[in-house]
């Protein structure tokens, strides 16, 4: 029987996550990671809203380059254990869809299904 394999990735996961704290995020440029200091910081971007990237910002960009690129973007220092709290809940939530699920990071998962669709992609 042919394995049946998901690949689920939550794109913006740190900034999903921050909106859904502060709905007042949404719409805006956000970027998950080091806060600018006026443009000097040496950190990077860790995750970059929709909007952040239609300025041209990424996720593992030096936030010095996110800043000159849009200083009116809303800049968060990241709640690593919020996101954990989150991705534990979101895991549990796929390993009820899963005969197998495989957790590959805080944003990312790999859920085997096989057994529930007997193989048959069109499941």
């Amino acid at each position: 029987m042919p394995r049946v394999i998901f690949h689920v990735d939550m794109d913006a996961f740190y900034v999903s996550v921050e909106r859904l704290q502060d709905p007042s995020l949404v719409g805006k440029a956000v970027c998950v990671g080091a806060l600018p200091e006026g443009g000097k910081a040496r950190g990077v971007v860790m995750a970059a809203s929709y909007e952040a990237r239609a300025l041209g910002i990424r996720s593992g960009m030096p936030v010095s380059m996110a800043y000159r690129k849009a200083p009116d973007a809303v800049y968060i220092w990241p709640n690593y254990d919020l996101y954990g709290e989150v991705s534990e809940r979101v895991m549990n939530v796929l390993r009820e869809f899963a005969d197998v699920l495989e957790h590959a990071s805080i944003d990312e998962a790999f859920l085997d299904v096989t057994k529930r669709t007997g193989g048959d992609y069109g499941k």
